[in-house]
């Protein structure tokens, strides 16, 4: 879902702030100080899955809160090219100075919501649940996070202080798994949960031993992994398993196969294309 404009409001006037500068002077030099009202639609110009279009209202309301927005369909449906996907009406100048930024925000939830959807579609009928990753773009992790979600994908956590993923790197300054997770144990705040990257099958017995609530099996092959998740199920049913590194389109289904919970993947955001969207004025 999400976030309140409360939380959203400060990007959406950084990004207008970055565009807009001391003033457009385009749009100014061209309407003055008229403010004539006007109609403007927004068309698909690829199939893909359509993410973000509250977002870009609030930013065209930000710069004159007449503007008004009407979509035939919510965040999440499949638009196909030359279609119609939100028709907007309020002041010329407001509409011709928000254009970029808010075609550029939906493009770009769009695309990511669009090869969202392609890997959930991977996983159609299975009990692996498809979940992102931090690998973001900074300052657009909330919203880049909604397009996955609106795509089919759960989000993973949203920063470091939503659960403890103990990685390789923690590991090593630790000393190991064992004595990783008895420090954070020890200085960590109530309920927080426990993940633990594991590499080999060794790791996994040592994350099992510490009866943490989250093992990632990080790059394993494929046999490897099913050995991993029936040693894990063998020892215990309560502990969700992840499979993460290398996933791919072509092999999410395989990973899935192999009886994990979760497959986390930055594919998703890290290798989406933006989706190809232009506006049109209607002046009649």
């Amino acid at each position: 879902m999400l976030p309140s404009w409360l939380v959203l409001d400060p990007l959406l006037q950084s990004w207008l702030l970055e565009d807009i500068g001391r003033g457009d002077r385009t749009t100014q030099g061209l309407l003055g100080e008229r403010s004539q009202m006007s109609k403007a639609v927004w068309i698909a110009k690829q199939p893909g899955v359509i993410a973000g279009l509250e977002v870009a209202a609030r930013i065209f309301q930000l710069i004159d809160p007449r503007v008004t927005a009407a979509v035939s369909e919510s965040d999440g449906y499949a638009c196909q090219p030359s279609e119609i996907i939100v028709r907007f009406h309020g002041p010329l100048a407001a509409l011709l100075t928000g254009e970029r930024v808010a075609l550029n925000l939906v493009m770009r939830l769009s695309g990511i919501a669009t090869l969202t959807r392609k890997y959930a579609e991977q996983l159609s009928g299975a009990s692996a649940q498809l979940v992102d990753t931090r690998k973001t773009t900074p300052g657009l992790r909330v919203l880049e996070k909604y397009a996955t979600w609106v795509g089919g994908g759960l989000n993973h956590r949203m920063g470091l202080d939503d659960a403890v993923m103990i990685k390789d790197n923690h590991i090593a300054a630790a000393g190991g798994i064992e004595q990783a997770v008895a420090q954070i144990r020890a200085n960590m705040p109530y309920p927080l949960s426990i993940e633990v990257e594991t590499e080999t099958l060794e790791q996994v017995k040592v994350a099992l031993a510490q009866k943490v609530d989250i093992i990632m099996l990080d790059n394993m092959p494929l046999d490897k992994m099913k050995q991993a998740v029936a040693l894990i199920r063998q020892h215990s049913d309560r502990t969700k398993i992840e499979a993460s590194g290398n996933i791919t389109l072509e092999t999410i289904r395989e990973v899935a196969e192999t009886g994990v919970d979760y497959i986390s993947t930055s594919a998703p955001i890290t290798q989406a294309s933006w989706l190809d969207i232009s506006m049109r004025l209607d002046l009649e």
